[in-house]
């Protein structure tokens, strides 16, 4: 589990140690119900659920703190290329637009004090569809946690980072992509009035990793906007959009029992069927499943996967895991 400990400690009287914090966060897959996770869509399901599971692509963020009585705070991302350097955090309040609103908006949240640099890297490509962005978000969550002390819980992570994200791309988000990278393991994400609720799945990590490869297409795409779009559609009442989602709500809830039995044949079946209900919704709703590169890649069964490929992670073994050194 992700750990928090207190504030930096006093080098002396007036000065404070420099300090250097890591943390990383898995992505993850999801493997049946997404989508699904964001309010209200699925008050409007009963019973539905998401079912994940964290894989070994990290992110990461390292927070170096500035020397005393320096307060600019640095915001760099090695994966993306880009950087920006605020006076103070105050200036970064102010600023009115970010080169990386991300880790902008959650800074914001922890309200630190003193001078840093934080810089995050990804293993994962922008887009690829592996919750990269939440699994940042998460690692930075995790970070910030431990440099300013403020004693938040995993769950908190969770949402502040659903929240971050959802400022940022400025439509609704979910919280499924954010458990992996906070608890690692396979889960199901239980979508109850009132809030969601995290089931650890009773399933053998080891044989569903034997039976599933991750690979990348090399086409990204924004998942976000694509929810939205869904979503609208579902708000509107476009009934076949609404049929769609209850299917995959149905699906869901079957492979978690055909999982949790090992059976992995109907588990197999089941991951297919979904996602031929997900290429059923309209076109301009389905803009990823109807690329051609996409079933050319399902029909050669991801015969060359080593551009992109990661293990299973057990909850022992996960994540968000801030340390000073």
């Amino acid at each position: 589990m992700g750990e928090t400990r207190g504030p930096p400690r006093k080098a002396g009287p007036t000065q404070v140690e420099r300090l250097r914090i890591e943390s990383k966060a898995p992505t993850r897959v999801d493997l049946a119900g997404g989508t699904l996770d964001i309010w209200p869509l699925y008050l409007f399901h009963p019973g539905a659920l998401t079912l994940n599971a964290a894989i070994s692509r990290y992110a990461r963020c390292t927070i170096e703190t500035q020397p005393a009585g320096d307060s600019r705070i640095k915001l760099v991302s090695l994966d993306t290329s880009k950087s920006e350097s605020f006076p103070s955090f105050a200036a970064l309040v102010r600023a009115k637009r970010y080169r990386l609103p991300l880790l902008a908006e959650i800074v914001k949240f922890f309200r630190p004090e003193g001078g840093f640099t934080l810089t995050t890297n990804s293993e994962a490509p922008a887009g690829a569809g592996i919750g990269g962005s939440s699994a940042m978000a998460v690692a930075i969550c995790a970070a910030l946690d431990r440099y300013t002390g403020a004693g938040k819980s995993t769950v908190d992570w969770i949402h502040i980072s659903r929240d971050a994200e959802g400022i940022v791309i400025r439509v609704p988000t979910g919280t499924q992509d954010h458990y992996p990278p906070a608890f690692g393991g396979a889960a199901a994400i239980e979508l109850l009035p009132g809030g969601e609720r995290r089931i650890e799945l009773r399933v053998n990590l080891d044989e569903l990793e034997r039976r599933l490869v991750v690979c990348y297409t090399g086409k990204p795409r924004q998942s976000g906007i694509n929810n939205w779009e869904v979503f609208k559609a579902h708000i509107d009442g476009k009934k076949s959009v609404r049929n769609n989602i209850e299917h995959i709500s149905q699906i869901a809830q079957k492979m978690r029992v055909a999982l949790e039995r090992g059976d992995w044949k109907e588990t197999g079946r089941l991951m297919q069927v979904e996602w031929t209900f997900r290429r059923c919704n309209p076109p301009e709703l389905a803009r990823g499943a109807r690329k051609p590169f996409v079933p050319a890649l399902l029909s050669r069964r991801c015969s060359n996967p080593a551009h992109f490929r990661g293990t299973w992670l057990p909850a022992s073994q996960n994540v968000a895991n801030a340390t000073s050194i």
